[in-house]
């Protein structure tokens, strides 16, 4: 585990970042909505990790979507990474939960890097670039800089870039920020549990893996040429799932000898075995926002038997972070936290 004091300070520099910042809320997914859900294990599921919801049952859940970024602004059609929080709640009283986001690949290895990752990300004038100024970058085999969305005057990206500039390994998950879009709707991306788990299967052998959310209706984004639409992901989920349910599948990549364990930056092969481990179905958007989502406090070391975390850095200063945000926030204390 971190030490208190550095978790609290990775709050404190994330929160200091912010335009605005209400300590109700989450330092950064602010935004987002609660959607109640259920799933189901694959048949095949229980005999690579005997967690309890991969035993075959039908598991209620809780997920939460967002777009990543702090403060009340909505934004919704922004290039931006966009979060999938679930919750499954087993038969048993216990909970589990699985965090995931659009980004394949994070872009710090351990809290030194993230530290100093929260120091550039600093919002700076943005401004239109000259079409002169793009045909050179283009020249120069750069990105041009995109145009400024309707009421954007600051901007990141500069020392966001200046950190990947300066540090090779953050290089493919910055690169995927910059060019990941907005999707048409929640249940139309892919989100990814970036770190490494440990499972045991039913024979008793543990296996490296990491897990993602694959949608059924496939992944597409809005036209990035079209004028951006700030307030349209919660109504076109509502709306979808008022029509029919959406769905998700529960892909588990299985890690071999000489795979990054513990380092989220470094993507595995594609050539990895790939299990499907079930199907999580999208039912209806709740009213009462406040119980689907955002009183409930997600942790990616809420785990069952089955399911262990790897020794990657980032994972373990998660669990502290995200208690030092929850009780911020005046949440519910997670069951299985001690701080001795």
């Amino acid at each position: 585990m971190v030490d208190a004091s550095v978790a609290q300070r990775l709050v404190d520099e994330m929160i200091f970042n912010l335009p605005r910042h209400d300590p109700r809320q989450r330092p950064v997914h602010t935004i987002g909505v609660g959607v109640d859900a259920y799933f189901t294990a694959s048949d095949v599921a229980h005999k690579y990790c005997i967690a309890e919801h991969f035993s075959g049952q039908r598991i209620c859940a809780k997920v939460r979507f967002s777009n990543a970024s702090g403060g009340p602004e909505q934004h919704d059609g922004w290039s931006d990474v966009r979060g999938m929080a679930t919750r499954f709640l087993l038969p048993s009283g216990a909970a589990t939960d699985l965090i995931a986001t659009t980004l394949r690949e994070f872009f710090a290895r351990n809290v030194e890097d993230f530290l100093e990752f929260t120091k550039l990300d600093k919002h700076e004038s943005y401004q239109r670039e000259s079409p002169w100024r793009k045909i050179l970058d283009m020249l120069q085999l750069k990105v041009p800089r995109r145009d400024p969305y309707p009421g954007e005057k600051t901007n990141a990206s500069a020392g966001i870039l200046s950190y990947a500039n300066r540090h090779r390994f953050a290089q493919l998950g910055v690169f995927e920020f910059k060019m990941i879009g907005a999707p048409v709707s929640y249940a139309r991306a892919a989100y990814h549990a970036i770190h490494t788990f440990i499972v045991e299967g039913e024979d008793g052998v543990r296996r490296p893996v990491r897990f993602s959310w694959q949608p059924a209706a496939g992944v597409r984004n809005t036209n990035s040429d079209a004028l951006p639409d700030d307030n349209y992901l919660r109504q076109e989920l509502d709306d979808r799932l008022r029509r029919w349910p959406a769905r998700f599948m529960l892909m588990m990549t299985i890690g071999e000898a000489g795979d990054a364990i513990d380092d989220p930056t470094r993507p595995w092969p594609a050539r990895r075995v790939r299990v499907v481990m079930g199907t999580l179905t999208l039912t209806s958007v709740p009213k009462d926002q406040a119980a689907a989502g955002e009183h409930i406090s997600f942790n990616p070391w809420r785990l069952v038997p089955g399911i262990e975390p790897s020794g990657d850095p980032i994972l373990h200063a998660r669990r502290d972070a995200y208690e030092v945000s929850r009780e911020m926030r005046g949440g519910i204390a997670c069951p299985f936290f001690n701080r001795s």
